[in-house]
């Protein structure tokens, strides 16, 4: 079955308005008597088949009571929901939750992500996570735990995809961020992640010298209805790669990624290793935030 034609920012509109009725207290026969729609149109709209003028829309979530920002943000991506790539600009800084991010996992069967020098933020454990974002130069320090609790959110939508592949660089592994006891304990994640049907932990060794993810992390999302799309993440932006030739140049990134890679009983004797000479010191209650353990 061909898949669907759909964009991020479709998708993201059908979520906002699906949560905006929710919202507003009422069931959609209800919201759909108000504006004087048939339920099947309002149905329709969400599933991104159309049917619906702007004015209408807005009338719509006027109806729901939907707070102005996110009344705004919908109309915006109502406007915009038929085009592909989308290249979200931010502050200083990524905000705290990656809206986009989370509504991509939650409709996501299958994950590849590729990670140089640094563990990937899926895996990450919260010490682990807490570092990276302390050596940022742009993210305030009273934001920290909110973005590991956020990044705790999006590695909890982990659990329903089917697939899960990360390729990780063996110089990720040697870098020690924190301190030994914070290192240890990301090790070990990574070698109890390893053991997870669901996901496939690969290394790249340091040997293979000059390699095709040289130009940068992505992480490439397929979708059972849906094309799939390629998200970057900079230090203030991030990119949804959607048109078809831009994503499948990623995916021959991601076949050269591996067949370098050592396998996977392989990479996790390598991330064995590398648990096995970090501390053994157990970490203290609570600090265990990755779900994924």
């Amino acid at each position: 079955m061909p898949k669907r034609i759909s964009t991020a920012r479709g998708r993201e509109f059908g979520a906002g308005l699906r949560g905006a009725i929710d919202a507003s207290g009422h069931s959609s026969r209800a919201i759909a008597a108000v504006v004087g729609w048939h339920e099947s149109k309002l149905s329709d709209l969400g599933q991104g088949k159309g049917g619906a003028s702007e004015l209408e829309v807005g009338i719509l979530l006027g109806a729901c009571r939907t707070p102005l920002p996110e009344r705004k943000h919908l109309l915006k991506l109502f406007r915009e929901s038929n085009v592909k790539g989308w290249w979200q600009q931010y502050g200083a800084c990524n905000p705290v939750r990656l809206r986009t991010v989370v509504g991509q996992l939650s409709a996501a069967k299958s994950l590849v992500c590729w990670q140089a020098l640094v563990v990937p933020g899926f895996l990450q454990t919260a010490a682990y996570s807490r570092e990276v974002l302390r050596s940022s130069a742009n993210i305030p320090a009273n934001e920290v735990e909110d973005r590991v609790a956020a990044l705790v959110e999006a590695q909890r939508l982990l659990w329903r995809i089917s697939s899960c592949t990360f390729y990780i660089h063996e110089l990720a592994l040697s870098l020690q961020v924190g301190g030994r006891e914070t290192h240890g304990e990301q090790m070990r994640h990574l070698l109890a992640t390893s053991t997870r049907s669901s996901f496939d932990l690969r290394v790249l060794p340091a040997s293979a010298g000059a390699h095709a993810g040289l130009n940068g992390a992505f992480t490439k999302l397929d979708f059972e209805k849906y094309e799939p799309l390629v998200w970057l993440q900079n230090e203030n932006s991030s990119l949804f790669v959607e048109e078809k030739p831009a994503v499948a140049g990623y995916g021959v990134v991601v076949r050269r990624l591996d067949e370098i890679s050592l396998d996977a009983e392989q990479s996790r004797a390598v991330i064995a290793r590398f648990a096995h000479t970090t501390s053994e010191e157990p970490h203290q209650e609570g600090e265990t935030a990755c779900p994924l353990q």
